[in-house]
């Protein structure tokens, strides 16, 4: 089959994508912590923390179906080794109220962390939201969580200046988002996201950006809703 053109939008999402990786190969990709100014780099921090083996055993079939699913515009995806819940991802909703993971269960989520001062964030935050609109609904949402510090109106400026309609708003300005997915080995900058199941179990992670609208996406995500009624 003849390869399928690439919009403007994936063309320089694969490039920052590509400029991300020899970053971080590098150490060089930081996160600033929340009033420290030290630079997070892939070697910093605490080891990963795991939960016991066994935890999401129901999540093993599910990641083996989707592996193969994690090529093309999504390839830096990384299926989990070890499907865990993922504890420490609090953040606030639309109404300014805390949320917890709890508040999705049932539903398959794409969580991203993002920043207005990143700029891969910024070129994918529309990838996103066209994902949002594609498949978003009662059984899948993209959570993106936005980590600026400070108050709302910068990152609510620069959405609603980019035409992002389709996410929800959440936030988190401690951070605390970032430093709980650093500790568990899933964060070394950003963005940041992770793919959990309708359990809450940790399925693929990935660090940088990506072509969110793509086909190679949405193949991904309507896989992994696929697999639900066998789970």
């Amino acid at each position: 089959m003849p390869d399928q053109k690439k919009s403007p939008l994936a063309i320089r999402l694969f490039a920052l994508a590509a400029l991300f990786g020899v970053i971080v190969g590098a150490a060089a990709v930081y996160v600033k912590e929340t009033g420290s100014g030290n630079a997070i780099g892939p070697g910093d921090g605490a080891a990963p923390q795991t939960a016991q083996g066994g935890s999401c055993p129901q999540a093993k079939q599910k990641i083996a179906s989707l592996t193969p699913f994690m090529k093309g515009q999504v390839a830096a995806m990384t299926p989990a080794a070890d499907p865990r819940p993922i504890g420490g991802l609090d953040f606030k909703g639309p109404d300014g109220k805390p949320l917890t993971l709890a508040a999705f269960a049932g539903k398959t989520i794409l969580v991203n962390l993002w920043a207005t001062w990143c700029v891969p964030c910024r070129e994918e935050m529309p990838a996103l939201n066209g994902l949002q609109k594609a498949l978003g609904g009662d059984r899948f949402e993209v959570v993106a969580v936005n980590i600026d510090t400070g108050d709302d109106d910068k990152p609510k400026a620069f959405l609603d200046e980019i035409g992002v309609r389709e996410l929800r708003y959440y936030r988190d300005a401690s951070m605390g988002v970032f430093n709980a997915l650093k500790k568990e080995g899933l964060a070394f900058g950003l963005p940041a996201t992770v793919l959990l199941d309708e359990k809450g179990c940790l399925i693929g992670s990935m660090n940088g950006p990506a072509a969110w609208e793509s086909e190679d996406a949405k193949r991904l995500i309507e896989q992994a809703l696929g697999s639900m009624a066998g789970s």
